[in-house]
């Protein structure tokens, strides 16, 4: 007799403890992202519609911004769709950051679905007038 026991979807789903768990191995979206140039930093704005405050994670590894916002991917399984035209399932985003922004600076905040992280270029990189004597 074998100790084989199938496991559903929906129970490996529910062992999931960290969002990097859930960034590898629930589906994915990836969110509408906008960016910006000032002569200070870049903006990056991400859209995360159904995302609460609490699910939104950024990490910094290697020059790497990674965002990811949860969802309950557990309760759209369950649900008994009479009309399903929106996709439900969790944003994630990596991007590749150049030497010229200042990582150590870099701040966050999430209002009314939409994540703005900004991302303070160094000094060596902002444009600076130079006076002629």
């Amino acid at each position: 007799m074998s100790d084989y026991k199938e496991t559903s979807e929906t129970e490996v789903l529910e062992e999931q403890k960290s969002w990097e768990e859930a960034a590898e191995c629930e589906p994915a979206i990836v969110p509408a992202v906008d960016i910006y140039e000032t002569g200070e930093e870049f903006v990056l704005t991400a859209n995360l519609p159904g995302v609460s405050k609490e699910n939104v994670h950024l990490k910094m590894e290697e020059n790497n911004l990674s965002i990811f916002g949860g969802v309950n991917y557990i309760e759209g399984l369950e649900r008994k769709y009479v009309l399903n035209e929106s996709l439900f399932a969790n944003y994630y985003r990596k991007f590749k950051l150049s030497d010229g922004i200042d990582t150590s600076k870099i701040t966050a905040k999430y209002e009314n679905g939409q994540l703005v992280v900004s991302l303070p270029k160094h000094d060596k990189v902002k444009p600076r007038t130079i006076s002629v004597s």
